[in-house]
């Protein structure tokens, strides 16, 4: 069967890495405390299914001197393969050290980006990213801005120019990809 419809990719676990943006105390601190709860709680199931599954977990510090470290509950859970990388920049396509961090893994060409704030940081991120020929994935609630509307606006932006917005559930079994995967068990215990 052919169309010429185009075809909605998933994310692969051979492909991916996972990209965290900025998910900074003081940063949090400024944003709606209900939807903090949600998105730190999601990252770090995203975190723990890249770890079982040996996905590359890379993250990203805006300012830390004024905005200070990631956050306690993300960072303790994170495989700190790379130190995060500081920036100024709100795109982390302009950052010093990030593309070699995130070059690192060459084949790995899919980036689930999760983090703070939706509308800057994360936004000129995807836009750099998709320029540089990564596939990106948003799970809509993997990320957060101090204005629920801001971030709404910025998924839509997303969707119309390319990037698949998701959700973090569906990250993880597009990961798996088979129930018979014998990391199925531990994957799927992440989202019940």
């Amino acid at each position: 069967m052919s169309t010429n419809q185009p075809q909605m990719p998933l994310c692969q676990r051979a492909l991916s890495q996972l990209l965290i943006i900025d998910a900074q105390e003081r940063l949090a601190a400024a944003m709606p405390a209900d939807e903090l709860d949600l998105v730190v709680e999601n990252i770090n199931r995203l975190i723990a299914a890249a770890k079982i599954l040996d996905i590359p977990v890379i993250a990203t510090q805006h300012n830390s001197k004024g905005l200070g470290p990631i956050l306690e509950t993300i960072r303790t859970n994170m495989p700190m393969v790379h130190e995060p990388t500081e920036k100024t920049a709100f795109s982390c396509c302009t950052a010093p050290g990030f593309e070699r961090n995130i070059s690192s893994h060459p084949e790995r060409r899919q980036l689930i980006v999760v983090g703070m704030e939706a509308h800057i940081c994360i936004a000129q991120t995807v836009s750099g990213l998709q320029r540089w020929g990564y596939q990106v994935f948003v799970p809509a609630d993997g990320i957060i801005s101090r204005k629920t509307a801001y971030k709404e606006s910025v998924l839509e932006r997303m969707r119309t120019g390319g990037i698949q917005v998701v959700c973090t559930e569906s990250v993880g079994f597009e990961w798996i990809g088979d129930s018979s995967d014998e990391q199925f068990r531990a994957v799927w215990s992440l989202f019940k």
